[in-house]
């Protein structure tokens, strides 16, 4: 068993599986990872990477995080009510009932602010905030994908996200919010997943990054530039990056804050970059159940496999004990998973195996509690979003 099997087991004996654990101490390293990384910028935290609202309360509470970026407008609304005072909606919102609330609501509508990229996402809001009678903050989200031409053919290289790409789409998109009197343009975003989201396994990987940050160094000016130019004014906030391109995100000057999340727990998919040092800190844990042939052992559940391109490196990954891979035929079951691999000859039926999962957040959907580890002692238990009996897509 493993120096980190073994301390897990240490803390969670007696405990029934499946449960989940985070592991405090690397936690805390990597906040301050990602505070030393974005070198001075404030780091805004991703919830849906985190989903613990215990774990999101600590981690704003330390020296260089500021601000929440949510996935929900209703997530936003009930992490203000639960004292967030900043909370940026990362993707735009089509729910006329909680627009209702955060138009209706002083406090709320002064603490969130709603993405948009199209003016229907902005008329929604409109109507809300001239019914509910608080005017209500906007984001503008940019397309940060790289596109390059190819003859007469143009590559786009990055994720489907907005259609806002060039600083004339940004000034024809900020000069029609203008013409709604209950919206405020407080700023602009920009995530270049390509950047951000991409592991470092190759030369053309390494090369796509490098030709993505020199385009957005030279674009995210011109577009506040248009931007500036129809409103009259500054931008307060000017979003970039995540947990793999901080430093690249936070070196550009016009950049106010930088977001991260994966970053805290680091799941696997994190473990190919080159900016920082993989520390993991989070997993769940497995009991073996069956024995079903030499050289296998089967634990129950652990299908917790991650969203995304149906691919293996979407699959979870034991870690402890050392020596455990998933089968090719059945990879990660719904009821059970079979395991297998020199290890499994020194596991016996109660036995646990630790795994970790592809994507940082998501597992903890599968949860209603996650015990928070320092060293081999459960230091606390809190509640997931789905333990608070909220869930948010």
């Amino acid at each position: 068993m493993s120096m980190l099997g073994t301390r897990l087991d240490a803390a969670t004996k007696g405990l029934p599986a499946p449960l989940a654990v985070v592991d405090l101490d690397a936690l805390e390293a990597n906040a301050d990872d990602l505070v030393r990384r974005a070198a001075g910028v404030p780091v805004r935290v991703a919830s849906k990477s985190v989903r613990v609202r215990e774990v999101l309360h600590s981690v704003l509470a330390r020296p260089g995080f500021a601000g929440v970026m949510a996935y929900s407008l209703r997530e936003a609304l009930w992490l203000v009510s639960e004292g967030v005072t900043d909370v940026l909606v990362g993707y735009p919102t089509v729910d006329e009932g909680a627009l209702a609330e955060l138009a209706a609501d002083p406090v709320a509508a002064a603490a969130v602010t709603l993405m948009v990229d199209d003016v229907l996402q902005a008329d929604l809001a409109q109507r809300a905030a001239a019914s509910g009678g608080q005017r209500v903050r906007v984001c503008l989200d940019v397309d940060a994908s790289l596109r390059i031409r190819v003859g007469p053919l143009t590559a786009h290289l990055g994720v489907r996200r907005s259609p806002i790409h060039t600083p004339q789409d940004a000034a024809r998109l900020a000069a029609e919010l203008l013409r709604r009197p209950d919206l405020e343009i407080r700023g602009v975003m920009f995530y270049e997943a390509q950047v951000a989201g991409m592991p470092d396994t190759s030369l053309a990987v390494r090369a796509v990054k490098h030709a993505s940050v020199a385009d957005l160094a030279r674009r995210r000016s011109q577009v506040l530039g248009a931007v500036r130019e129809v409103l009259g004014r500054d931008l307060e906030l000017v979003n970039s990056g995540g947990s793999g391109s901080l430093e690249t995100s936070s070196a550009d000057p016009v950049v106010t804050e930088v977001t991260a999340g994966s970053g805290l727990y680091v799941p696997t998919l994190f473990d190919g970059y080159r900016a920082f040092a993989p520390r993991p800190a989070a997993y769940f844990g497995l009991d073996v159940v069956r024995a079903p042939a030499r050289g296998f052992a089967t634990v129950a559940g652990g299908g917790y496999v991650a969203s995304g391109p149906a691919s293996r490196s979407r699959l979870p990954r034991p870690v402890a004990p050392h020596g455990l891979a998933l089968t090719g035929r059945e990879g990660a079951g719904e009821v059970q998973t079979p395991l297998r691999g020199a290890a499994s000859a020194d596991l016996r039926i109660g036995d646990r195996v630790w795994f970790r999962h592809a994507k940082a957040g998501e597992v903890m959907e599968r949860f209603d509690q996650v015990h928070l580890v320092r060293g081999d002692v459960v230091e606390r238990v809190a509640p997931t979003y789905r333990g608070e009996q909220r869930a948010f897509g």
